[in-house]
């Protein structure tokens, strides 16, 4: 027998609460514990498991879970407060970017720097290039 593919499935989020994949993809939820509250009261130990990580988190809680939290109301009253404070950042006119550049106020913006943390869940490794050139002249000598 031969294998050719693996399939996997992914948990389908409930209608009720599928704003959490969208929020999970965006960095806003590095700096807002409350966002990472809700992935706790899902599944503690997944949660723990994958390192406090959203997206693997969303690739591996079950299905049962979801739609357990789904129709918790202690649950859903915590979601609807998080959306919305995710919602009022993302539309916030208040800004220097939207202030400055409005006409781009639809644009994406990508960030690229190894000088700062974001979150414990993604590693970012700076001096990684003062590393190989000080291994490379070791070798050189």
């Amino acid at each position: 027998m031969y294998i050719f593919n693996k399939i996997k499935v992914n948990p389908q989020l409930p209608k009720r609460i599928n704003r959490l994949s969208e929020i999970s993809r965006n960095l806003w939820w590095t700096w807002n514990t409350e966002f990472l509250k809700l992935f706790k009261q899902i599944d503690f130990d997944l949660w723990e498991r994958v390192l406090k990580n959203p997206i693997k988190f969303l690739n591996l809680v079950s299905q049962a879970k979801l739609e357990e939290v789904a129709e918790n109301q202690d649950f859903i009253k915590e979601y609807d407060k998080v959306v919305q404070n995710f919602d009022d950042y993302m539309n916030s006119k208040n800004t220097w970017f939207a202030k400055k550049y409005p006409e781009n106020k639809d644009d994406l913006i990508a960030y690229f720097s190894a000088e700062y943390g974001l979150d414990e869940t993604i590693p970012i490794y700076s001096g990684g290039l003062r590393n190989i050139i000080r291994r490379s002249s070791k070798v050189c000598k």
